[in-house]
């Protein structure tokens, strides 16, 4: 479970401070799979990074299954990340100079004949076994990004936060791609929060938010976006 309160984050803009995030409380509880939705500026992917302990806030805290995550200092954010939570990107941000199936093996954390096969089966799933050897500019942009969603998956983490992993893409392939992830999500009982313009793509949630409903820079008119 996620539990967030009196969470607030602001940036500097010519030397003043501009809130972008103000939320009271918010959870999200354990295996649910919620599209976030908002106008630009409304501080989706702020919200995102900060769960996801990229970013720091100003205030308040982000309990993660009992684990304050807000607590911790920069490296244990980025250890608890590794261990805990997928991130899927808009840019894939795979390294161009290593293959599919080598993208994967930098962030495995066990070697042996079980992972093994368990890389093979992730690139089963996602169709793309007779593609694990290609570089990243030997595929396309769809087939990059069921790379990225491999990467953030192969380790069980028990979070996904995926911020626009459909807003580089054509409408076919991001349709294709959504499906995908919440059908993995599903399989392997993880939390999805998953950032998302597209009204369409929403409607395949089993929920939906909008940052107008809980980010009070927003909703009380703080700041214009």
């Amino acid at each position: 479970m996620i539990s967030i309160k009196n969470l607030k984050k602001s940036y500097k803009v010519n030397q003043e401070a501009l809130p972008i995030v103000d939320i009271p409380q918010l959870t999200i509880n354990k295996g649910d799979r919620i599209a976030l939705s908002g106008r630009s500026g409304s501080g989706k992917s702020t919200l995102l990074h900060i769960i996801g302990g990229i970013l720091s806030p100003d205030e308040g805290t982000v309990m993660i299954n009992d684990v304050e995550l807000t607590a911790k200092k920069e490296k244990e954010r980025d250890l608890y990340r590794a261990n805990h939570i997928g991130y899927i990107f808009q840019d894939f941000h795979l390294i161009p100079s290593l293959s599919a199936e080598e993208n994967i093996r930098i962030v495995l954390r066990k070697k042996g004949k079980e992972t093994e096969e368990r890389l093979k089966s992730w690139f089963n799933k996602v169709g793309l076994y007779d593609r694990r050897k290609h570089l990243p500019n030997e595929l396309s942009r769809g087939q990059q990004q069921r790379v990225a969603i491999i990467r953030a998956l192969i380790n069980n983490p028990s979070i996904v936060l995926a911020d626009e992993p459909t807003g580089s893409l054509d409408f076919e392939t991001a349709e294709q791609i959504m499906e995908l992830l919440l059908e993995l999500s599903v399989e392997n009982n993880q939390t999805l929060l998953c950032v998302t313009h597209d009204r369409h793509l929403m409607q395949r949630f089993p929920q939906s938010m909008e940052m107008e409903q809980w980010n009070n820079v927003i909703s009380q008119g703080k700041v214009s976006v």
